[in-house]
């Protein structure tokens, strides 16, 4: 079952801030510089946690993996030109 979960990562290196960033990316949505909304199920997240771990460095780097219930999402508010990343549907013909 898929997840929503909202990944914050401050990054000191460049380099690594970009790797980690490509790699929130493969799982979900940029909606600030530091912050992605993504969409992953369990296993997927306990790999891309690992992932990231591979890329950065525990003693300067920090990273949020916070997993939002589909209520406390559904309840969220944006304000300003804050808008939440919309639904991805896909379509399957069997």
């Amino acid at each position: 079952m898929a997840l929503t979960v909202v990944a914050a990562y401050d990054v000191s290196s460049d380099s690594r801030r970009a790797r980690l960033a490509a790699l929130m990316q493969t799982c979900g949505d940029r909606i600030q510089l530091s912050v992605f909304v993504l969409t992953i199920d369990e296993d997927e997240l306990d790999v891309l946690r690992d992932r990231a771990l591979a890329i950065m460095d525990p003693k300067e780097d920090s990273l949020y993996l916070l997993r939002q219930c589909s209520t406390c999402w559904e309840g969220a508010r944006c304000v300003g030109q804050a808008m939440p990343p919309a639904p991805v549907y896909f379509w399957a013909a069997l």
